[in-house]
């Protein structure tokens, strides 16, 4: 059997990519074909994305693979969740979608968090309570921005409206639309009981489509700019979490997956939504995964608190490489100093090191005094708060989780990936660091009849790349740890200067 070949667009928080997926005798290579800086831009006090010149940047990939003489199959766009662009008034997009950090959400959620609906969004919804969530925004923009759902048609979740952009079809995913918290999960669709309780006009909401849906075809126009030739666009899980956790190689039930990025996504596969009191008290999600499946899972902090710290060192004109960092950090002291990474103060960016020695000064803990001082305590807190969210997945689902597959660009951290074992007691499996894009072309090669499953797409994954076994080592010195981070983070959620949105706050709130 010949090649198939097929292009994933990869859109992440600090950069994109256009990868090209080449499936021959069961095996997978992938290709970046091009790559381009993403992040936030700053335009009269907030913050937006530049989404028109990320088009550019994907249209730029198309032309790069075509002038190589290859012909793909179909193209999928993948991309973060929460945030979104409007259409409307004969315009193809009425202003920069903003970036879900911008602090125009802070007051609609606290004003949430002290209604009494609380119960009622969550039964509804089934999704964890954070500022980010689209919900938020549009409230924000009923309060400051009415015109704008005035005027607009609908509108579409990041990848979705590239979607549109390539194909022409307007449609909402159903992986992006499930993050949103105006998504009802078991009736797969938008929930209009959320719309009327907050005045949102019900026009503007797309219809939804499962993942793995074949949209159509490129847009002449957009082929022949590119020369990329005739291919079809297919909505796979355009949550690039979804795609990455249908990349997961596992086997069996007793597993968890942790998407470890610039957030750390870690939660389990159910066959359905879960939606009770104990999820509910909790804060876990749940969110649409592919061929119907419900990813049960926490958003925590993530390698976040590493990226923003090196941009203020930087800032300072000390410019560190994760690699130095990962090093300095393996020499220093253990356990010296532990954070909450939920803590709200380390939401928005900004003096990051600085709020990190803020945090320690107030729990009566030294401060890390160097950067690899800083990435230890940033790698030992994420490794303990995995921990304590396993263990209340485990609580919560009533299964037993005895493997964690951590995919994504944080399982490139060996130190991380151990100290993760270390301190759930866990095997770790790291790997594949491309499971987003692998999760994207294989998603596509199952749309199209090229792969049979998901069973069949993660047997791929397996024969395709390396997993990395990690086994729990120092387990009473990390016992001990795991006691004080959960004092401290129950000290530190009880401090009058406890932000709204804090882990341990939600979850008194919701309980």
């Amino acid at each position: 059997m010949s090649a198939r070949h097929y292009i994933a667009c990869d859109l992440g928080a600090e950069s994109g990519r256009v990868i090209l997926g080449r499936l021959h005798e069961g095996r997978l290579t992938l290709e970046e074909a091009h790559r381009f800086p993403n992040g936030a831009i700053h335009i009269a006090g907030s913050m937006r994305w530049d989404l028109l010149r990320i088009f550019e940047e994907l249209k730029t990939g198309l032309r790069k693979i075509a002038e190589r003489g290859v012909r793909a199959e179909s193209l999928s766009v993948d991309s973060w969740g929460l945030d979104y662009a409007f259409s409307g008034a004969g315009q193809p997009m009425l202003s920069l979608p903003h970036h879900y950090r911008d602090s125009r959400t802070d007051a609609p959620f606290a004003a949430t968090m002290r209604s009494p609906d609380l119960e009622r969004i969550f039964a509804e919804t089934g999704i964890q309570f954070m500022q980010i969530n689209t919900l938020y925004q549009f409230m924000a923009e009923r309060e400051r921005s009415p015109q704008l759902l005035a005027l607009a048609d609908w509108f579409l979740m990041i990848a979705d409206y590239l979607h549109w952009l390539f194909s022409g079809e307007a449609c909402a995913e159903e992986s992006l639309a499930s993050t949103t918290q105006i998504y009802n999960p078991t009736t797969r669709s938008w929930s209009h009981l959320l719309m009327e309780m907050f005045g949102f006009p019900e026009r503007i909401f797309p219809k939804i489509v499962r993942s793995g849906t074949r949209l159509g075809a490129l847009l002449p126009d957009i082929a022949a700019e590119t020369g990329a030739g005739p291919m079809e666009i297919i909505a796979t899980c355009s949550h690039d979490t979804g795609a990455a956790v249908a990349a997961a190689p596992a086997t069996g039930e007793d597993w968890a997956y942790l998407s470890s990025g610039t957030w750390s996504l870690i939660g389990v596969e159910l066959p359905g939504p879960l939606i009770n009191e104990a999820a509910r008290a909790h804060n876990f999600t749940n969110e649409a995964g592919f061929n119907g499946t419900t990813r049960f899972l926490k958003n925590i902090g993530g390698l976040w608190l590493l990226q923003e710290a090196r941009r203020a060192w930087a800032r300072k004109g000390v410019e560190l490489e994760y690699a130095a960092l990962t090093r300095e950090a393996e020499r220093a002291e253990p356990f010296r100093s532990l954070i909450d990474p939920n803590d709200a103060r380390f939401l928005k960016p900004g003096d990051m090191p600085g709020r990190i020695a803020d945090f320690c000064h107030e729990t009566g803990q030294p401060a890390p005094d160097s950067p690899g001082q800083f990435t230890r305590c940033i790698f030992e807190s994420l490794a303990l708060l995995y921990r304590r969210t396993l263990n209340e997945l485990q609580q919560v689902t009533g299964r037993a989780i005895s493997r964690l597959h951590i995919v994504g660009g944080g399982s490139q951290s060996g130190l991380l990936n151990q100290f993760a074992a270390n301190a759930t007691g866990r095997l770790v499996l790291a790997g594949p660091v491309e499971a987003t894009a692998i999760g994207n072309v294989l998603l596509q090669a199952t749309a199209l009849g090229h792969l049979e499953s998901l069973a069949a797409l993660r047997e791929t994954v397996r024969a395709s790349f390396t997993i990395t076994p990690h086994y729990p080592l120092d387990l009473p010195a990390w016992d001990r740890a795991f006691d004080r981070f959960t004092d401290l983070v129950d000290r530190a959620a009880q401090s009058p200067r406890a932000g709204a949105g804090s882990s341990e706050e939600l979850k008194t709130q919701n309980s």
